[in-house]
């Protein structure tokens, strides 16, 4: 029988790079160790902004098996999947919500595995309930009231559910590329009326006296970063927002990350007024952050959507996620598309309030989905 073991880590570099890396794979960077690792070393998590790195790694008889993005929280900011009200329900009546465990991608909208499985073990489909199993006993033995893996795949929110988790769903809107040649050819696949609109937000954006560049990993210097600093707290300032990442986080991602770091400038008079900051992995291009000194009709768009999409269809990837929110992504050809986080509350009482306030979100979700779709751009033979 095998005897399984699950230990928390305070630094993600008390688990080898290697060992990390060959769970996670070669997707999806924002899963990659170097990327944890850049976050930790900025003080980007920590005590500074409430994300305490708790690891996790299972291990059977003969070594590590699993490992998964773990963090102790006492609030929850920088998740995009919102709990705030369980937290004031359960408090008003009389229990402590916070710390509470969260599996996720620091301040990142971004999809993909979250129980990241070596590949000798991918095979056996026990191991995530393993797993998750483990971070439920994990959770009652902290004495913690909760656990929750946000943006998981919707085969872990299935496997998680048959283990005491509960299922959510959620909107984003992404681009997804029918083996298009050029942008042209994209927008060929649009209704005349949304071609036209598209072709003139692009013609406006560019012909305001801005200079274009995409620049990646090795190319993108300290300058060029100190200008999207600028940028990225002056978005934050607007929003009301706190600026989680450290100005050292950006330097130590395109040195850790290299290539997959794609940063998209807008420059006036050769300085850069405007940039959108993506990382590329093997098959999606992941558009993270976007800041801009100035008003340029449509700059947003061109950005963070259009050159976006000009960039997957020249490294002919797949899929273009533009972060959260925004139903006015769907005009510009990203469609809305479902989200999957899973959630395990150690008090029955609370669960039991939860469960049926998760099951109607999920049907008007879905139904929201649906309403969406009539809005789609797309020519109705092109829709996939």
């Amino acid at each position: 029988m095998t005897e399984w073991s699950l230990t928390l880590h305070a630094s993600i570099t008390e688990i080898g790079a290697a060992a990390w890396d060959r769970c996670a794979g070669d997707d999806n960077p924002f899963l990659f160790h170097a990327f944890f690792l850049a976050l930790e070393e900025s003080g980007s998590v920590g005590a500074r902004t409430g994300w305490l790195p708790r690891y996790a790694a299972l291990h059977d008889g003969t070594g590590l098996v699993a490992v998964a993005p773990l963090f102790l929280k006492g609030h929850s900011y920088g998740e995009y999947v919102f709990d705030q009200s369980w937290a004031r329900a359960y408090e008003q009546a009389g229990g402590q919500y916070y710390p509470k465990l969260q599996i996720a991608v620091p301040f990142s909208p971004v999809s993909g595995q979250r129980l990241l499985i070596d590949p000798a073990h991918r095979a056996s489909g026990a191991i995530r309930g393993v797993f998750a199993d483990a971070l439920r006993q994990a959770c009652q033995e902290l004495g913690l009231s909760s656990v929750h893996m946000s943006f998981c795949t919707q085969d872990e929110q299935e496997t998680l559910s048959g283990h005491g988790w509960m299922g959510r769903i959620g909107l984003q809107y992404h681009w997804h590329n029918q083996n298009y040649a050029s942008f042209d050819q994209f927008l060929e696949a649009l209704a005349s009326r949304k071609r036209k609109a598209i072709k003139r937000e692009r013609r406006d954006a560019q012909s305001c006296g801005l200079d274009f560049r995409t620049l990646r990993g090795p190319e993108i210097t300290e300058e060029d970063w100190d200008r999207f600093y600028t940028f990225y707290q002056a978005t934050i300032d607007r929003k009301w927002g706190h600026a989680y990442l450290t100005r050292a986080f950006f330097t130590g991602l395109s040195e850790r990350l290299g290539d997959r770091v794609v940063l998209m400038q807008a420059l006036d008079r050769g300085v850069p007024v405007a940039a959108a900051l993506n990382l590329a992995g093997r098959d999606t291009l992941y558009g993270r952050n976007w800041g801009c000194e100035g008003e340029w009709p449509f700059l947003h768009f061109e950005l963070c959507y259009y050159r976006a999409i000009d960039f997957a269809i020249a490294e002919g990837l797949s899929r273009v996620e533009a972060g959260a929110q925004g139903e006015h992504k769907i005009q510009r050809g990203y469609l809305p598309s479902l989200t999957y986080s899973s959630h395990f509350i150690r008090d029955p009482a609370l669960a039991q309030a939860v469960r049926p306030f998760l099951e109607e979100e999920r049907a008007a979700i879905m139904q929201e989905k649906e309403a969406l779709a009539s809005f789609s751009p797309y020519r109705t033979e092109n829709i996939s």
